[in-house]
């Protein structure tokens, strides 16, 4: 008999490969394991990562959806929301009308996984840092974890930077910056 969560997961991606979403593609790792989905990311046009693919792995708990999945990039980025060649944002509200939610509190540690608050788990912040209705809640999907992730590529935050030297780059030396970014992409293409 499937679970709660498998049952779900199935749902969610039909739905992902009946109805596509701009900007990204999602499907399984394997076929076997509808908990362990691999994600590409588009890099959203108009900017500097247009042209790009950046790939993750959503790990799903099997008590999903009422524990959030995990998040872990394998492609290489600039950015300067991000540890060098890895996805990472910083208290930067984004806000998509589609999804109804604001997501704060992106950030991602230097092996790859996405630390952001709607993947932390429900409740109280131990630390104080989050308020609970930015944190997890069972309603989140697939598709809106990623949108949020997709927004940071667009609007850089170089206020509160995870990589300072890709902040300092986006200030001072946009050249710099530019060719930097123009590697991952080129490299993240040679990868398909």
């Amino acid at each position: 008999m499937a679970s709660q969560a498998s049952l779900l997961l199935q749902k969610q991606l039909k739905d992902l490969c009946k109805h596509p979403v701009d900007g990204f593609s999602a499907g399984l790792v394997d076929e076997s394991n509808i908990f362990e989905w691999s994600v590409t990311i588009i890099g959203p046009p108009d900017t500097l990562y247009e042209g790009g693919f950046f790939n993750a792995i959503m790990s799903f708990p099997h008590n999903y959806p009422n524990s959030p999945p995990t998040v872990k990039f394998t492609s290489e980025i600039w950015h300067p929301n991000g540890i060098p060649f890895v996805f990472s944002i910083s208290y930067l509200p984004l806000y998509d009308a589609r999804i109804s939610s604001i997501f704060m509190h992106i950030a991602v540690y230097t092996d790859g996984r996405v630390c952001i608050s709607i993947l932390h788990p429900p409740g109280d912040d131990p630390n104080g840092y989050e308020l609970a209705s930015e944190r997890w809640m069972p309603v989140h999907t697939v598709e809106s974890i990623v949108l949020s992730i997709i927004s940071m590529l667009s609007s850089p935050n170089d206020e509160s930077p995870a990589n300072v030297e890709a902040a300092k780059e986006w200030r001072e030396r946009r050249d710099e910056f530019r060719r930097k970014v123009s590697r991952c992409v080129r490299r993240s293409q040679e990868m398909l």
